[in-house]
């Protein structure tokens, strides 16, 4: 089944792509690579979620959030491809958590996006990946993730 047909069965809702925070391009492509910028948890509302991860926010929620990004990611991606059946595989994700420096599940955190990764895409949705906490994230949001895929003509 295409990523398309798959993300209407699911009835996921896609935020607007989130415009640039800064001087820098959401993707960049080199030859079948793109290079995704990171991205924060915003909602179709436009608003962003936010919270640390282990003091105003639980593993649950943070996983939520992760899930989020996903969405807003894809939205990119569909603004820049034209349509997600170009995705041919996942290749690199950083999941990066904003957490307490107690807080030890990052990679749990991170699963909200990968398994919305592999709902979306199957098992080329299952990347490399690294997930690490950080002291701070830009606006107090909980999750910012990149993502690095591999795309067809």
């Amino acid at each position: 089944m295409s990523a398309e047909a798959r993300i209407a069965e699911l009835g996921l809702q896609l935020p607007d792509p989130p415009s640039p925070g800064g001087t820098y391009q959401p993707v960049v492509q080199v030859g079948d690579l793109c290079y995704v910028s990171g991205h924060g948890p915003v909602q179709v509302d436009g608003t962003m979620i936010t919270g640390k991860v282990g003091s105003e926010m639980g593993e649950e929620d943070a996983n939520q959030a992760a899930r989020v990004v996903g969405l807003a990611i894809l939205a990119t991606l569909k603004s820049y491809l034209g349509n997600l059946d170009r995705v041919t595989r996942l290749v690199k994700v950083l999941g990066m958590v904003n957490c307490t420096p107690d807080f030890g599940t990052q990679p749990k955190v991170i699963n909200g996006f990968s398994d919305l990764m592999v709902e979306v895409f199957g098992e080329q949705g299952r990347a490399a990946r690294s997930a690490v906490g950080m002291g701070a994230l830009p606006g107090n949001i909980p999750v910012e993730i990149e993502v690095i895929v591999q795309v067809s003509d």
